[in-house]
């Protein structure tokens, strides 16, 4: 058998599909029936973590968990049936129709003042919501532009030195400390947080896990390298407006500098990076394959209607009574209708 890793500790199960493979994983239990999938709730908790969990093997793995789970036929018998499952809620949820020119150009409308998550932060943030925030945002954030580096093998030309050009800025431009993972744990040890990869998972909403989720199901498939580009487009070109609101929330929380500095750098990053996704990734892409363009929209609008999904369950948590760090936020690389 092959090494132990030492990612993060598996997570508490949520039903029984996640149940059975942290069992699977852990060497105890059988997995389940792949023809289950089909019977879970799409967005629901145990769907999602259950397909994170198998997800997380081509990171980091997890703590005990022997690395050849990454390519256990069974276990990607079980993966792919949850996969069917949720894309095929996306597709229906996001029926085709808009072209490229109007879902690029919906990306650059700013919602009413006041109805987004980083507009609500701006106006009403406090340490204790920011903590929240950081909880849910380091499931993402904590490995910030891993997930896209796998289409950079799947891009050629324009749309891949366009691509590179922009990953090469996320981890770091060649300095450790500029790694935006590593800018994001600086931001969660300023509101008194643990850093650890991984360590909040149990927190993390099944809004938060599907976000993640996408990213990895568009990175893993090459079918889908066009929803891929369409998720990255939306991300950067929606995070620097509310970078900003988030640099004056953690500003005004007096959250501390490396709080305040990891917003202050993507309202200046992404602001470069819009322009060269737009033009460079997505047009170089669709001048090499035209037939892409349709991918390329469905990720741009499965996107928004996830981050929209966190928002909403955000906003209903921070204006009912006070619940710990339960809550989370959209933000930099956040919710396009932020």
């Amino acid at each position: 058998m092959a090494g132990r890793t030492g990612g993060p500790a598996l997570p508490r199960a949520r039903g029984d599909l996640s149940a059975a493979v942290i069992a699977h994983l852990r060497g105890s239990g059988t997995l389940p029936d792949p023809a289950l999938a089909d019977a879970a709730e799409p967005y629901g908790d145990d769907l999602q973590l259950a397909l994170y969990i198998c997800y997380e093997l081509h990171y980091r793995g997890f703590a005990e968990v022997d690395p050849d789970h990454e390519w256990d036929p069974d276990l990607l018998t079980v993966r792919a049936a949850l996969e069917r499952r949720f894309e095929s809620a996306l597709r229906a949820d996001t029926p085709p129709g808009t072209g490229l020119t109007e879902a690029l150009d919906a990306l650059l409308v700013e919602p009413a003042e006041g109805t987004g998550v980083s507009h609500f932060l701006q106006e009403h943030s406090t340490r204790e919501r920011l903590r929240a925030y950081a909880v849910q945002r380091s499931l993402y954030h904590l490995k910030e532009a891993d997930p896209h580096a796998w289409v950079l093998p799947r891009l050629s030309g324009r749309a891949k030195a366009g691509m590179a050009a922009i990953e090469y800025d996320e981890f770091g431009a060649g300095r450790a400390e500029r790694v935006h993972a590593r800018l994001f744990a600086d931001l969660m040890a300023d509101l008194g947080l643990e850093t650890a990869y991984g360590h909040y998972l149990d927190r993390g909403h099944a809004e938060m896990l599907a976000l993640v989720n996408l990213m990895s199901l568009f990175g893993l498939h090459r079918r889908l390298r066009g929803a891929l580009v369409g998720h990255f487009a939306a991300v950067e070109i929606t995070s620097s407006p509310a970078s900003r609101r988030l640099a004056l929330a953690m500003k005004r929380a007096d959250a501390g500098s490396a709080a305040e500095h990891f917003y202050t750098e993507h309202v200046e990053a992404d602001a470069v990076h819009e322009q060269v996704v737009r033009h460079d990734v997505v047009r170089g892409l669709l001048d090499d394959e035209p037939a892409l363009e349709a991918d390329v929209v469905f990720g741009i609008d499965t996107t928004a209607l996830l981050e929209n999904r966190l928002a909403d369950r955000l906003l209903t948590d921070w204006r009912a009574p006070a619940r710990g760090l339960s809550g989370g936020s959209s933000g930099a690389h956040g919710n396009p209708r932020d």
